[in-house]
């Protein structure tokens, strides 16, 4: 990790258009009608490239420059893609470590995605915004306690905020899925 200070105002997108599925890489969109600016003063915003993300980064900081970064997508769910929810196989009762290492037909497992995410977290500096997706987060979250797994435990509602903070001897949590303010 770098020596820079950084904040980063994790922020799950607006909830998509057609819930009931399993969004991964589908580029659903989202619902930003009535979204309020955020009380938030970042330096900078990135988003996922997934327009759901790039258009609740937009309606929540209205005039700033959108960056996109590929490496903020979320998990690659392959074949199960867009899948309504009750019809996803069951996975059984897999601990953390299996279902953080579990890769999806055709896609990615959760720890393919942290480690897709973690040199685009690194590179970050400053206060920072990053709109994203919840297996995002999670992913996020996991590196910041220095165990993948731990990751999947968290709840992440859209549009909600989890903050984390690096210093030069690592991550501090100091919130998670928090309504913006």
């Amino acid at each position: 990790m770098q020596a820079a200070a950084t904040e980063l105002l994790l922020i799950r997108h607006a909830p998509v258009a057609d819930p009931g599925r399993l969004w991964g890489r589908t580029d659903a969109p989202a619902r930003t009608d009535g979204i309020a600016p955020a009380r938030l003063s970042p330096d900078r915003v990135v988003a996922s490239p997934a327009r759901r993300a790039t258009a609740t980064a937009t309606a929540l900081f209205p005039g700033a420059a959108v960056a996109t970064d590929p490496r903020l997508w979320e998990q690659d769910f392959g074949a199960c893609d867009g899948m309504p929810l009750p019809d996803l196989p069951d996975l059984g009762p897999l601990s953390p470590a299996a279902l953080a290492a579990h890769a999806w037909p055709g896609g990615e497992s959760f720890a393919d995605l942290s480690a897709r995410l973690a040199p685009a977290l690194d590179a970050l500096t400053g206060s920072v915004a990053v709109v994203a997706h919840a297996g995002t987060v999670r992913a996020a979250l996991g590196l910041a306690l220095g165990h993948l797994p731990a990751g999947l435990a968290f709840e992440v509602a859209p549009l909600s905020l989890t903050r984390l903070l690096r210093h030069p001897g690592g991550w501090a949590v100091a919130c998670v899925n928090r309504a913006l303010p």
